[in-house]
């Protein structure tokens, strides 16, 4: 039997491994976190839990499927709880606009904000259809290390106006600036700015639209738990709290991976769930790296950094959503500072969850259980988080008090929070950023960093810096191109 080794179990090698061991691989996953899940963390303060990883569950099918590999039943292992609202939008002065549920329910919400906007929004509707049908439907699952097929795909992502950013699309059917911010921020759940991501990412008001928005119960950690049962039943050998320091390559062939520590471990394939510009910028010697390859990874442009933090409160605040994105006064503004004048922002939009208003299990009877994430630079700006950690976690604080947490300054508990240093640190992120490479039109398809590796055979990349991307759809469908164009065991 071929084995194959598994470089990281995020979500990616989690379905990478998976899809491997239905093929007839002998397989075996390595994990520098103690746990299973990669980004995907749980952690426990005080009783209350939080999910450190991605907690919108769009594209269940692409889940159910690895069950399905095995003849078993993901409802069986994990349950989806549809959610609505998919979002709440809090703007900054005060009035708020709900997302999801069915298309009546979105058209009336529009409405009530800008009468004018609901035809607008059907058209981008349509488009964004015919986005979904070429970006994921055609194109998600299949590899593109082979330019030609980039190629072929030219003249129908030009008939999309691809070269468009997500805002110029939005701003094209929408008028109003609150829907305009409303339907512009999904490129930043998978680590682009709306004002510079390719417009093919308009496809995901379409995938919500098709399959929903899901929690599962329980959380994040409940599926990497339940993927993690799903392996070990079928012969998957699971190494956590084990750093891989570096691929082992002879004659422009990977061989197998080499341990922190020196150990060495040989395979007939190996797939990295690392971040690619740390695997061929750290763990793998440039001499077996073409020019080209060489070149991509030191000028890649990378995502925003991501400031998370996390608290529990002594009260429950049962008007929150489940999911709010509070929009600051200057999105663009802040957008910019981030992404290219790479400094700290006067302003701030953030991400709200608290899974207790789905999953009270998440906090003590009586209590809520929240975390916030604010994009900010990553670590290419230079920031000293020992001096800025505390000052925008008490700036959040006073916002989220002002705004939707009347009080929070006495009812907060056992906070704590992570900053771009933590990803680089703890998850081994590329200058900390919180996506891997930024969803640019020149950072997408074939020119993101390929699934059949560059230069090297025998090494195979999963995960969100590789094709197609970032978000729990585009990594799942990473390990699906894999599962391509691997060799038969």
């Amino acid at each position: 039997m071929s084995s194959a080794l598994v470089v990281g179990a995020g979500f990616g090698g989690i379905a990478a491994a998976l899809r491997l061991r239905a093929r007839g691989y002998d397989v075996t996953v390595y994990e520098r976190s103690e746990n299973l899940g990669g980004r995907a963390q749980v952690f426990e303060r005080d009783s209350f839990r939080h999910d450190a990883g991605p907690t919108v569950i769009t594209a269940p099918f692409l889940f159910d499927e690895l069950f399905e590999l095995f003849g078993r039943k993901r409802e069986d292992y994990v349950e989806f709880v549809p959610l609505k609202p998919w979002y709440r939008f809090h703007f900054h002065d005060a009035t708020e606009f709900d997302y999801g549920g069915t298309l009546e329910d979105v058209l009336s919400e529009i409405k009530r904000v800008e009468p004018g906007d609901v035809a607008g929004y059907e058209r981008m509707l349509v488009h964004s259809k015919r986005l979904f049908d070429a970006g994921f439907v055609d194109l998600a699952d299949q590899p593109f290390h082979n330019p030609f097929r980039m190629i072929r795909q030219i003249p129908r992502l030009i008939r999309l106006q691809s070269y468009r950013t997500v805002w110029s699309m939005v701003s094209k059917y929408l008028k109003n600036d609150k829907l305009r911010q409303a339907f512009s921020v999904q490129p930043l759940l998978v680590g682009g700015s709306p004002f510079d991501t390719t417009s093919i990412y308009g496809l995901i008001h379409y995938l919500e639209r098709e399959w929903g928005v899901y929690f599962a119960k329980g959380g994040t950690g409940a599926v990497v738990a339940a993927l993690g049962k799903l392996m070990s039943e079928n012969g998957i050998q699971i190494k956590t709290g084990t750093t891989v320091s570096s691929i082992l390559v002879e004659n422009k062939t990977v061989r197998g991976i080499e341990l922190e520590g020196g150990e060495r471990i040989f395979s007939d394939i190996v797939v990295s769930n690392a971040d690619p510009m740390h695997l061929y910028n750290e763990m793998i010697d440039k001499k077996h790296q073409s020019f080209a390859l060489r070149f991509k990874s030191k000028n890649m442009r990378l995502s925003m950094g991501l400031f998370v933090l996390f608290f529990g409160t002594n009260k429950t605040y049962p008007n929150v959503a489940h999911h709010t994105i509070i929009l600051g006064k200057d999105f663009r503004g802040l957008l910019k500072d981030i992404f290219h004048n790479k400094k700290m922002s006067d302003d701030f939009s953030l991400y709200l969850h608290r899974p207790t208003a789905t999953d009270p299990s998440f906090a003590p009877s009586g209590c809520d259980s929240f975390y916030v994430l604010c994009p900010v630079p990553n670590l290419d700006s230079n920031i000293d988080w020992s001096v800025q950690g505390p000052k925008l976690r008490a700036a959040i604080i006073e916002r989220l008090q002002q705004t939707l947490l009347p009080e929070l300054q006495t009812t907060i508990r056992s906070d704590f929070y992570m900053t771009p240093e933590d990803f680089a640190h703890d998850y081994l992120s590329h200058y900390g950023a919180g996506f891997s490479v930024a969803p640019y039109f020149t950072q997408s398809a074939w020119f993101r960093f390929h699934n059949l590796a560059e230069s090297l055979k025998g090494l195979y990349l999963t995960g969100a810096g590789t094709h197609p991307g970032a978000g729990l759809p585009g990594v799942l469908c990473s390990a699906k191109v894999i599962e391509r164009i691997v060799p038969d065991p």
